[in-house]
């Protein structure tokens, strides 16, 4: 029997997530999507020519391998695989050997002894509980977090700039520099306070079970919730542009998976004008300016190791790093930007045609840069890896323009739903204790202008849709978990051995 009727528009994960919640909770869902196929920034596509596999978002995954909404969804039975690098990451420096995030706490920082106790003192405890750790990472931060101690952990290794701690932890440029790479996923400058807690968490993260690739690309993730939604009997209608909440059917819940540009334009006379006041100001943050490359074999690293990564910091030490931040922040654009590269063929040969491999990168570039950032992408990574132009046998390159023009959820460039500056860190999308409504009845947000934030989870979905049902009084009751019910703890329990099987075999390789 159905209970009722609900409305999602938006195919991104979060959007999809909150679907597949409503859809098993005995909801008639449907799912309306601007683009020819579900998945938002969450796609895979042949850019690079037949036969390549590109990612056209998000390359390496480290989230959605223990996302706890698609362990209780079950993605693995319905055909999703992960492949492992033999180093989650790396970081080339000028001068010396690449620095290297290992499956493996040991493993890493032996790598610098004069900072081993230091850096096995900020990640062990959150190596040791990866699991908790994200479920903590993924929960709204404003209420009780479902594991309290762990939290405080991370709290106070959170407090500090990265920048800040990096020099004042560490002694040794290669802890320092990987360090900071890891921070410099929060998109903030580096002297902005709480960057550390994303470097202490994705250094966790990767030292307990990685930053794997999805198999045969990110667009796998989606296709095993496309099946899972299929046996839910959820409806998807693509290529339907929803520009305004009247073009929707009736139906008892509405969820947005769109940031706060796109709700006011399309509920804009309906939200509480206080809440519409809050979205208009609302803040877009650093950006990205996307180049993917075909080669005709890997990327030539003076340190030939680098190549057996899966994710690669090209910037050079901590402190260049901090300061191409800073600029970016200011509006400039440094000559020398922070890069990111995903090698994904080097662990799925389904990714490119033989002997040729297919590499994703972007270069953190100022909100709305309307530049060309993609000969300063090549010149980073030339030099670290020289005769790496030569390689190129063909490019595409995306900029922050393109990035929205492709999915308007990427404002200006920006891939994380809106900068994590100032209050916004905490308040998203505002100051409340249920972060999802936007006050009207039935009307929720799910996107990544939510907690969690930014990242292939599904989890500001999954908050969302159990928001909306606990509100409704179909779902757990508060003082139960809502984001992990006992049901689901086979699943976490599943992802943990998986993840201590991956770390075994990465230490055995590391021996080898």
């Amino acid at each position: 029997m159905s209970n009722g009727k609900a409305n999602v528009v938006g195919a991104g994960p979060n959007g999809l997530v909150a679907a597949a919640v409503l859809a098993q909770n005995g909801f008639d869902v449907q799912v309306f999507e601007r683009n020819a196929h579900p998945g938002g920034a969450a796609a895979s596509g042949s850019t690079l020519g037949e036969g390549t596999i590109v990612d056209l978002g998000a390359a390496a995954h480290p989230f959605a391998y223990g996302s706890p909404a698609f362990a209780h969804f079950d993605l693995a039975g319905h055909g999703l695989q992960w492949d492992f690098h033999d180093y989650p990451l790396a970081h080339p420096l000028e001068g010396a050997e690449s620095v290297f995030l290992h499956q493996s706490l040991d493993a890493t920082s032996r790598q610098f002894p004069a900072d081993r106790k230091i850096w096995r003192l900020l990640h062990g405890p959150l190596v040791r509980n990866p699991q908790e750790i994200l479920e903590n990472a993924t929960s709204p931060l404003l209420g009780i977090p479902p594991h309290p101690v762990l939290m405080a952990r991370l709290g106070l290794r959170s407090l500090p700039p990265a920048k800040l701690l990096a020099a004042a932890a560490f002694r040794t440029r290669q802890a320092a520099a990987l360090f900071a790479g890891s921070s410099a996923h929060s998109m903030l400058p580096l002297a902005h306070p709480f960057t550390s807690g994303f470097g202490v968490l994705f250094g966790s993260l990767g030292q307990s079970w990685g930053w794997p690739v999805a198999h045969g690309g990110t667009g796998s993730i989606i296709d095993a919730l496309l099946r899972v939604l299929d046996g839910l009997r959820v409806q998807i209608h693509t290529g339907h542009q929803i520009t305004s909440l009247a073009q929707l059917p009736d139906a008892e819940l509405t969820f947005l998976d769109a940031t706060p540009r796109q709700v006011v334009q399309m509920a804009g006379g309906q939200l509480p004008p206080r809440l519409r006041r809050r979205f208009e100001r609302w803040r877009y943050g650093t950006a990205a300016f996307k180049v993917d490359y075909l080669l005709d074999g890997p990327i030539p690293w003076q340190d030939a190791r680098t190549a057996r990564a899966g994710t690669v910091h090209v910037i050079g030490d901590a402190a260049e790093l901090a300061a191409a931040e800073h600029q970016v922040a200011s509006g400039k654009m440094p000559d020398r930007p922070f890069v990111m590269v995903v090698q994904p063929s080097s662990a799925d040969a389904s990714r490119a045609p033989a002997g040729r491999h297919v590499i994703w990168s972007y270069a953190h570039v100022p909100q709305g840069y309307a530049g060309d950032a993609g000969a300063l992408i090549d010149a980073q990574i030339e030099r670290f890896a020289p005769g790496f132009r030569d390689r190129i046998v063909q490019r595409v390159d995306t900029s922050p323009a393109q990035l929205q023009a492709w999915d308007p959820n990427l404002v200006g460039g920006d891939i994380g739903g809106g900068s994590l500056s100032g209050t916004q860190q905490f308040f998203r999308p505002s100051a409340s204790l249920n972060p999802y409504s936007l006050g009207v009845p039935g009307l929720y947000l799910c996107s990544s202008s939510t907690p969690p934030g930014g990242g292939v989870h599904g989890m500001a979905g999954w908050h969302a849709a159990h928001r909306a049902l606990r509100e409704l009084g179909r779902t757990w009751a508060d003082n139960q978990l809502p984001w992990l019910p006992a049901m689901d703890q086979r699943y976490a329990t599943t992802w943990a051995n998986r993840a201590r099987a991956a770390q075994a075999n990465s230490c055995n390789k590391a021996f080898d």
